[in-house]
């Protein structure tokens, strides 16, 4: 970790807990904000394949989404999804392999990434945001999502009818929100009663608890055939809750599991990039 972030976190650490000695709700309210908040958008250059690209927009909750399109009327649709603090730029090694295999490639930055606009970003909002882009692009049939993309395509998916002619590649996808949630307490020091305002936020915002922002928990309305690759030292979506689905040995879910990627190198590993574009 960098000396600014170590200030930074330090610095919010400290007003947090002097709030809460206050009020835990305003604390709760104020960590809420940070937990939605992207402190960082990916300084990735735009590389020569999004020069390519077609560029429209969509609109989430006002905010204007940028959607990146390529090889439009290709024979199957397929959506690249990024993860918290990325962009669709991060996954330009993936595009012209796709083309080759005669994909329509569609990518957007969700709100508050990327060249969209926004400030904030939520699971809830994400899955719009998807939603949005299916509206005006779809019916797309393939998708691949890195991290937060991954929860959020799941949670999309769980509430549309599909089949297993859908194909869905998952890159070290956020698995447990509660587990997102346990490391923001843990750096910010906050205690449970600041815990217990937070979950209620939650319930107050989305009409459910944390705890239902889970793919284990969605898994049951998903018929797609799954592609799950993660990586034994992911220090941030653990494989440790990945491990209670590898068990179930589910029909649908195929798993690759790699080490010494951690959570961002994984998606740029090139036997990463062919196994997805081979199974998509």
């Amino acid at each position: 970790m960098k000396l600014a972030q170590k200030l930074a976190i330090n610095y919010l650490r400290a007003r947090l807990n002097i709030v809460g000695m206050f009020s835990k709700r305003k604390a709760a309210e104020q960590a809420f904000e940070i937990f939605c908040t992207p402190l960082r958008r990916s300084k990735k250059k735009e590389t020569p394949v999004f020069a390519e690209a077609e560029r429209h927009f969509v609109e989430v909750d006002g905010q204007r989404v940028i959607v990146y399109r390529w090889n439009k009327a290709g024979l199957r649709k397929v959506m690249i999804l990024h993860g918290f603090e990325s962009s669709a730029l991060n996954f330009d090694r993936y595009i012209h392999p796709l083309i080759k295999k005669g994909y329509e490639v569609i990518a957007a930055d969700a709100p508050a990434h990327g060249a969209s606009e926004g400030q904030q970003i939520s699971l809830p909002v994400y899955v719009k945001t998807i939603a949005a882009v299916y509206e005006e692009f779809g019916p797309i049939d393939s998708f691949m999502a890195h991290s937060f993309g991954g929860l959020a395509i799941v949670h999309f998916l769980e509430n549309i009818s599909h089949d297993d002619h859908v194909r869905l590649a998952l890159i070290a996808p956020a698995t447990e929100t509660i587990t997102a949630i346990d490391s923001l307490f843990k750096i910010l020091q906050l205690d449970e009663k600041v815990r217990e305002e937070f979950e209620l936020i939650v319930v107050e915002k989305g009409g459910v608890s944390a705890a239902h922002y889970s793919i284990p928990r969605a898994l049951d309305s998903i018929h797609a055939k799954i592609l799950w690759i993660h990586d034994e030292d992911d220090d941030i979506t653990p494989l440790k809750d990945v491990k209670p689905i590898i068990k179930k040995n589910l029909p649908n879910i195929e798993f690759m599991i790699t080490r010494e990627l951690g959570h961002r190198k994984i998606y740029r590993d090139p036997r990463v990039v062919k196994k997805v574009v081979d199974f998509l």
